[in-house]
């Protein structure tokens, strides 16, 4: 059950992971677009990256807190566990605090429905909120946030992967019956 939860935890912060580099690997490209074509190519992002994401980083933040729960705090994955779920909180308030207010403004004009208007249309509209005139500096927040969350959710998979390849004190190899170690070492050739 343990290599289940390690497994689908590693695949979920990796599928996080997957439109937050995505999105730094545009960075370049993105930031030599002219004001028009920026507002005209951003929307398109929105129904692929929110699912995907969405999915990712709420099973990944989910399924690393279960692991962490399941793993003994005296076992040194214990603390590669846990510091994978620090990166993964923090990648939700770089989103939260950086990334949606953003997204809420390039989405203001755009026709939502169901999951998305109810996603998109969390908090309430703030008088200061900022307008698409300011347009390079939502871009670079918008951006360069992604970056941010790209390093955090790569962190954490790393982390993850040194969580299950540590060898936790107590849990032994398996024994091999000699008489099977004998078959299967006639069969690799040896």
């Amino acid at each position: 059950m343990l290599t289940f939860l390690q497994i689908t935890t590693l695949l979920l912060v990796a599928l996080a992971m997957v439109p937050a580099v995505a999105h730094a690997l545009e960075l370049p490209g993105k930031l030599r677009l002219p004001k028009e074509t920026y507002l005209a190519v951003q929307p398109i992002y929105y129904p692929g990256f929110t699912i995907v994401g969405g999915v990712g980083e709420v099973g990944g933040l989910l399924a690393t807190f279960g692991l962490l729960l399941a793993t003994p705090p005296a076992a040194p994955s214990f603390h590669y566990t846990l510091l994978a779920l620090v990166a993964l909180a923090s990648m939700q308030g770089v989103f939260w605090v950086f990334t949606q207010p953003v997204n809420k403004v390039w989405l203001r004009d755009q026709p939502l429905q169901g999951v998305s208007a109810a996603f998109f249309g969390l908090g309430d509209k703030k008088p200061n909120e900022p307008t698409k005139d300011d347009w390079t500096t939502l871009r670079d927040q918008w951006e360069y946030s992604h970056v941010v969350r790209a390093v955090l959710s790569f962190t954490a998979l790393g982390l993850l992967a040194g969580a299950i390849a540590t060898r936790d004190p107590g849990l032994e190899p398996v024994e091999v019956d000699p008489e099977v170690a004998s078959d299967l070492e006639t069969f690799a050739g040896r």
